[in-house]
């Protein structure tokens, strides 16, 4: 496996994880009322699967070892990479923010919840594309087995260090348990 094969089976996890986060703003624009444990538990997720673990392995690993073959990091494919990471973050402190309101009780909020969560899904789909598509497909044209190697023992590293050891793996478990929530059961439920 290279690294780049992990960072895309990741993506398939954050592209699930959109895909709910799609049908949580589909029924809260429809009147329905969310758990707010549930938004607080997909804030997370890009908070810490995606950004803190996922994205950290590209800006502090694959992209400097990117630089190191040659590619510049402020500008080119690398250049808008970082710089659609920085738009996300935004959007994300703009969601976390209304969360945090709507579990208070504010209602008012579900229209910021909905905007800065469609604006997040439809940045990152099309960001995952270009990765999944572009950028890692020039990462394994140039670099060599061993720095792939390298940089695969750099991200369990990664894993173990910056979000700590099983996090993933429960990760993983709340993708399954809000998937069988919002995309495989009938509208209307509770946990």
């Amino acid at each position: 496996m290279r690294a780049t094969d992990q960072l895309k089976e990741e993506h398939q996890g954050i592209k699930l994880m959109l895909s709910i986060l799609s049908n949580v703003c589909d029924r809260l624009d429809a009147g329905e009322d969310i758990n707010p444990l549930h938004l607080e538990k997909i804030v997370e997720f890009i908070q810490v699967f995606a950004d803190k673990c996922h994205h950290a392995k590209e800006e502090d690993l694959l992209f400097v070892a990117m630089k190191e073959v040659g590619f510049p990091l402020n500008s080119g494919p690398i250049g808008v990479m970082l710089a659609e990471h920085d738009q996300g973050r935004g959007y994300v402190r703009g969601l976390k923010a209304a969360v945090e309101q709507y579990k208070a009780g504010d209602k008012r909020v579900i229209s910021s919840i909905t905007s800065n969560a469609r604006n997040y899904v439809a940045l990152l789909s099309q960001h995952i594309d270009k990765e999944d598509n572009i950028l890692y497909m020039m990462a394994d044209a140039h670099l060599s087995d061993q720095t792939q190697e390298r940089l695969l023992a750099d991200f369990e590293k990664v894993e173990i260090e910056r979000i700590g050891a099983g996090k993933h793996e429960e990760f993983h478990h709340l993708l399954h348990e809000l998937e069988q929530f919002y995309l495989r059961a009938p509208a209307i439920q509770s946990i």
